[in-house]
């Protein structure tokens, strides 16, 4: 029981993953239509900052199926 509350908790990183890629892409959108000419530079700052965001929630997911093997 206490197994599967870890490991829900351990994925719930996706959830800040998700929250903050969201907020990226509309400030990244803004900006985009704010300074066209600039577009390539903040795509380029936007896909990192994505990929790393996202690499939390892996991480996460990773750590929550590691709890249900290794404890479960």
């Amino acid at each position: 029981m206490l197994v599967a509350i870890g490991a829900g908790i351990a994925v719930l990183s996706g959830i800040g993953a998700g929250v903050g890629i969201g907020i990226a892409t509309s400030k990244a959108t803004e900006a985009i239509a704010r300074q066209p000419e600039a577009e390539s530079k903040i795509s380029k700052a936007l896909l990192l900052g994505c990929a790393l965001a996202e690499a939390t929630a892996i991480y996460g997911f990773v750590i929550g199926l590691l709890i249900i093997i290794m404890l479960g």
